[in-house]
């Protein structure tokens, strides 16, 4: 089995994670792409984030119809801070026999993991796929890792990634930018605004009938 896990606040779910969502899918071969929403995102204030049901109700709505797509809540099982190191360490134990594992995350928040949790365990847990923007050029690992455990990860052109010591590798690849911002919805949504096309309809009626952004 080869998975995806695609954490995040999704405060909302749009167009633009489904999208990346899609495509990572189709790139890779994944069997399924599992959505987890953060419960408690250690580098956000849980005041400034919308309540897990509603974000968990919208992210269920939005893959409505697609078998690919799934949903977990491991993150809001656990109490305490949402860390992206247990998620996949509980992922890992409850199906690690024949199971690929890839980490889906943006660039932005890529290039600031060395203040996450527990980072150097968690890049050699699994694989990581790092969705880049347009014209983004690969300039390795260094910029990014500490150099020295940068240099743990040796470039494969054969899968054009970097494999780490354990077989897992870190993937850079480009998915279509759409410009789309969560904070930017809210914005909208907040001052009245039209969101529509910006993320479903189900999701964008949720937010309306259920005022969560005013």
């Amino acid at each position: 089995m080869k998975w995806g896990l695609f954490g995040g606040t999704f405060d909302p779910i749009h167009f633009g994670h489904l999208r990346a969502a899609e495509e990572m899918m189709e790139i890779f071969k994944l069997n399924r792409i599992i959505f987890v929403p953060s419960s408690r995102p250690p580098h956000k204030l849980e005041a400034e984030i919308t309540s897990f049901y509603h974000r968990e109700q919208m992210v269920r709505m939005s893959i409505e119809g697609n078998a690919n797509f799934s949903f977990s809540e491991v993150e809001n099982l656990r109490s305490g801070k949402s860390y992206s190191v247990e998620t996949v360490e509980y992922i890992l134990n409850k199906y690690m026999e024949n199971l690929e594992l890839y980490f889906i995350v943006g660039q932005d928040a890529f290039e600031a993991v060395t203040t996450w949790k527990d980072w150097e365990k968690l890049l050699l847990l699994c694989n990581f796929a790092v969705m880049t923007r347009p014209g983004y050029k690969n300039k390795g690992l260094d910029n990014i890792l500490t150099k020295e455990f940068a240099a743990r990860f040796v470039y494969d052109k054969e899968v054009d990634g970097f494999k780490g010591p354990t077989g897992h590798a870190i993937y850079f690849r480009n998915t279509t930018f759409l410009d789309i911002s969560s904070s930017r919805i809210r914005s909208m949504a907040k001052t009245g605004n039209s969101i529509r096309y910006l993320t479903p309809d189900n999701v964008r009626q949720y937010i309306a009938k259920n005022g969560i952004y005013k």
